[in-house]
Parts: structure tokens; C-alpha cells; sequence
């Protein structure tokens, strides 16, 4: 198991090494002047300011050389201070956020976590459930109400249901509003002496503050987005899970073990399920990867500050080191949910580990 996960660690630096060059070859779309407007904080106020952004970070060096300078970072000739370098954390500046790009990531950052936290475990328990019924009551009223379930789940478009879910539950019933928090209590937050932000998630700074009405609150702003998700998101699970489970309930050893006398709980918990999670978890992987990223539609609807929004306005404003930002990240976030999953079909399945 070990050599099998120190070679799945191996291919991750090849793969990060592929993104980097795909992120800055997009970056060479445009040219040097374009590429230092990317830079200043500012209005520059005459040409000689564009060209010494240029001349500081080698803008108009060899292509390999402002690889390596955009990578690693380069010495300013004028100063001799280092600069540049995603690999030391330096992504750029962005223009939507107005700070660097890891600051705006490390500041949107938990609300994506917080949200996918809340919403990993019921996506995946209950999608995977739904599809384990399905299949055990193969073309019974439970698997045909599943299949109608999913197929409406694949029909509607993440932002047709998220405003659907605030048609009725905010605007109707006044239930559940966008947001993080009501207006009293996000004033209340961001007064450092009476409300202290251990994590930036608001769920778990209000259980550590032992303020249960901002709990409840922040718990209540977050039903309509984790609603959205699962009911999307079950549907996949749903149909994965039931056509692996009935592949698998087809296999001449379940018939054997079942001819052995076997109980059928037994039967389906260790020779069906084990086998038959192995696809599921790769859809599972991906749902919790794409949670962690941010939800770019379900964010944007119910106004949650997180990284899928930040990524809407930097789109929109072509504000392309934040999207080069976060497209780094959402490459590292996906090689690494990858290589657990990789290794969860390892325990699920040995011969996984000896190919």
C-alpha cells in the first residue's frame, strides 16, 4: 500500500507542472504592456511607469526565462528585492478583490469550506442510500420513483432551482434569506471585542463564541444553498450507485453466496457494497472537490462570499491573476481529492494496489 501511494504522489508534481504551464501560456495572449497593466495597483500616470513594471518583473524576457521568473520569482533590478513567484505565494494582484489574490483566497476561502462541510455528508449518505434502494428494489415503485426523482434532478439547471428555492422559501414564505447572516448579527461579527473569528466560518466561530443564536442563524442562512447542492448532486450519486449496484448483484459470486445460505444483509454489505462503491467513489470525490473549490451558480444566488463568487467577478471583470489564482488552487484542490480517492480504491479494491 505504501509504494502504491508514494507512486500516486509522484505523478501529482507532473500534473501541477502541466497546469502551470497551460495557466501562463494563456497569460501570453497578451502582450508585455497588457500583461503589466495586470500589475499595477494603480492608474499608471505616464508610459515610464509601464515600463519599469515591465523592466521589474521581465515582462519582455525569453519565454523560458519568464517562466521560470513567473514561477519562482525574480530579483528587481532596481531594488534587489525578490518578486514574482507563485511558488512562493505571490499570485498577483487582484483588481476585483483590490489585494493580492492569495489574500482574497485565504478570505473567501471558509465560507466554500463551511458550505461544503454542511453539505458533504447529506449529498453523499443519502444520494449513495437512494441508489443502494433503487437497486435492491430493482423496477419495484421504489426504484421507478428513484429514476423519476433523478431524471428531474438532472433536468433542472443549478440557478432554474436555486431561484425556485428563493421564489418559494424567501420571497413567499420568508423562511430562509441569502446571506451569511441577518443584518443584526453580521454587524455583530465583525466587532472584534464582542465576537471573536477563529476560522472565518460562521457555524463554527459561533459554537466557539457559545453565541447559539448566530449558530442557528448562520445554520439557517445556509439551508436553501446546501438544498440546491444535494437534490443536483443525489441525482448523480443516485444513478452511479444503483447501475453499479445492479452490475454487481448480477456477479456469479453473489450468487454463490447466496447459494451458501448466506443472509442477505450479509451478502449485500460485504461482497455487494464493496464492489460496487468503487465508481461511486470517484463521483463522490469530484461532489466534495467541486464543494471545497466553490459553486460558482449557488454561491452567486445566495450571495455567499465564497471562492465560486469571487471567481463570477473576476470572470467578469477579466481580472486574470485571480482567475489564474484560482485556477492553480482548483488544480491542486483536484490532484490531491484525486490521489485520495486513488488510494480509497486501494482499500476498497487490493488488486487496485498491485497494477
Amino acid at each position: 500500500m505504501t509504494a502504491y501511494i508514494i507512486r500516486r504522489l509522484l505523478v501529482m508534481p507532473i500534473i501541477l507542472f502541466g497546469v502551470t504551464l497551460l495557466i501562463f501560456a494563456v497569460l501570453q495572449t497578451l502582450d508585455s504592456t497588457q500583461r503589466a497593466s495586470l500589475y499595477v495597483r494603480d492608474i499608471p500616470r505616464n508610459e515610464n511607469q509601464v515600463a519599469a513594471i515591465i523592466r521589474r518583473y521581465g515582462l519582455d524576457d525569453p519565454l523560458p526565462v519568464q517562466y521560470w521568473h513567473w514561477l519562482v520569482g525574480r530579483r528587481d533590478p532596481v531594488t534587489g528585492e525578490i518578486v514574482g513567484g507563485v511558488l512562493r505565494g505571490d499570485l498577483g494582484y487582484s483588481q476585483t478583490g483590490r489585494e493580492p489574490v492569495v489574500e482574497v483566497l485565504k478570505r473567501r476561502l471558509p465560507a466554500s469550506v463551511e458550505l461544503a462541510i454542511w453539505s458533504a455528508a447529506p449529498i453523499i449518505a443519502i444520494g449513495i442510500w437512494l441508489g443502494i434502494q433503487a437497486a435492491l428494489h430493482h423496477n419495484k415503485p421504489i426504484d421507478q420513483a428513484a429514476r423519476v426523482f433523478a431524471i428531474l434532478g438532472y433536468s433542472f439547471p443549478t440557478f432554474v432551482f436555486g431561484l425556485l428555492m428563493l421564489l418559494i422559501f424567501y420571497a413567499k414564505l420568508g423562511w430562509f434569506a441569502p446571506g451569511r447572516l441577518d443584518t443584526q448579527f453580521n454587524l455583530l461579527v465583525n466587532r472584534p471585542a464582542e465576537f471573536t473569528q477563529y476560522t472565518r466560518m460562521m457555524t463554527f466561530d459561533a459554537l466557539l463564541n457559545l453565541r447559539f443564536d448566530i449558530f442557528l442563524n448562520a445554520l439557517r442562512h445556509m439551508v436553501l444553498p446546501i438544498i440546491t447542492l444535494s437534490y443536483l448532486s443525489w441525482a448523480l450519486l443516485l444513478k452511479v450507485t444503483r447501475s453499479s449496484m445492479l452490475e454487481a448483484l448480477r456477479q456469479d459470486y453473489v450468487t454463490t453466496a447466496r447459494a451458501k445460505g448466506l443472509a442477505e444483509r450479509v451478502v449485500i454489505n460485504r461482497h455487494v457494497l464493496k464492489n460496487a462503491l468503487i465508481p461511486v467513489a470517484t463521483i463522490a470525490g469530484a461532489t466534495v472537490a467541486g464543494l471545497l473549490n466553490g459553486v460558482v451558480i449557488t454561491e452567486t444566488i445566495f450571495d455567499l462570499p465564497g471562492l465560486g463568487s469571487a471567481a463570477a467577478n473576476a470572470a467578469r471583470s477579466l481580472d486574470l491573476f485571480t482567475m489564474s489564482g484560482y485556477a492553480l488552487f482548483t488544480a491542486a484542490l483536484f490532484v490531491s481529492v484525486n490521489l485520495v480517492v486513488d488510494v480509497l480504491y486501494g482499500v476498497l479494491d487490493p488488486r487496485v494496489r498491485l497494477e
